[in-house]
């Protein structure tokens, strides 16, 4: 099985290729720079440099591949996120198309537009999705909510959050449901689908057993650290002041996490179990565990 990793410098996919690394498979790493792939034990995997938004240098990366994971996003951009996500899709799309790619696995994004108009970020997901389904190549979507696991642009927002404030104004949108789901089942989640024996394209809604909102993610956080943190519920601050107020936090995450913030508006749950038969021997772990184990990766 030949397997080709974009996003690999990213959170989720520099983790997927260590544990792919672990598995009886030729892997193949697409990297604008190929100097952040980091701590890779196994010299048999290949790295290339490429780019999505060129496609006259992906006709050779996508060559002999069997099962493609699109793990990128434009979130880092400054300008025009949305566009670029798209013509990422495309390019990924006709290349996967032209070297007879057997499967693409995508890692997406919960949110339903029958719950209001979806974020930027939300919206683009979609659009994503449905470009590589577009393709005729078989395409097998996770739509996930929040990710818990060290290193992840929520958990460490949560964490700097409620390590640096004592006292914390709670706008309104911090009240909003959603249902993490911890690293490692995402993580095995897109491993089992490599041989999952579907015979057309496929959408599962993955999360942990809690729905739970980002203000109780925090006091969650701050119970098991052992930090006594005063939560103000306050109704005029929105997504974006508090974006903004976020920046002042966690200057690194500025432009990734105001995008994010800007999502939060939308519940993000699981509405088809369906994921939990198809893949009956993962079980998604609760809030509280994924944010110990996450702990313990600090």
């Amino acid at each position: 099985m030949r397997i080709l990793v974009t996003g690999s410098t990213g959170y989720i996919g520099s983790q997927l290729v260590q544990r792919l690394s672990q598995m009886p498979f030729q892997i193949r790493c697409l990297a604008r720079d190929p100097d952040r792939i980091k701590d890779i034990k196994n010299t048999s995997i290949e790295i290339r440099r490429g780019d999505l938004l060129s496609y006259d240098g992906l006709r050779e990366s996508f060559k002999g591949i069997d099962v493609a994971y699109y793990l990128v996003h434009s979130m880092n951009s400054k300008n025009d996120f949305e566009r670029l996500e798209c013509e990422a899709a495309k390019n990924f799309a006709q290349a996967a198309v032209e070297n007879k790619v057997k499967r693409i696995i995508y890692l997406g994004a919960l949110g339903s537009e029958k719950e209001g108009a979806l974020s930027p970020h939300l919206q683009s997901r979609k659009k994503v999705g449905n470009i590589l389904r577009d393709s005729g190549v078989q395409v097998i979507e996770f739509q996930a909510s929040i990710i818990l696991g060290a290193g992840s642009l929520s958990y460490e927002m949560i964490k700097a959050l409620s390590e640096k404030l004592l006292v914390m104004i709670m706008p309104k949108w911090v009240s909003v449901k959603a249902q993490p789901i911890s690293i490692k089942d995402v993580l095995d989640y897109l491993i089992q689908a490599i041989d999952l024996k579907v015979e057309r394209n496929e959408i599962y809604e993955i999360g942990g057993p809690d729905q739970v909102s980002y203000k109780e993610l925090i006091q969650e956080y701050s119970r098991q650290r052992g930090l006594k943190r005063f939560l103000i519920p306050v109704p005029v601050l929105t997504p974006w002041l508090s974006s903004l107020w976020l920046a002042l936090v966690t200057p690194v995450y500025a432009r990734v996490g105001r995008k994010l913030i800007l999502s939060i508006k939308n519940p993000t749950l699981v509405k088809n179990d369906k994921a939990l038969k198809v893949f009956p021997a993962i079980k998604p772990m609760k809030v509280s565990e994924a944010i110990s184990l996450a702990l313990k990766m600090n």
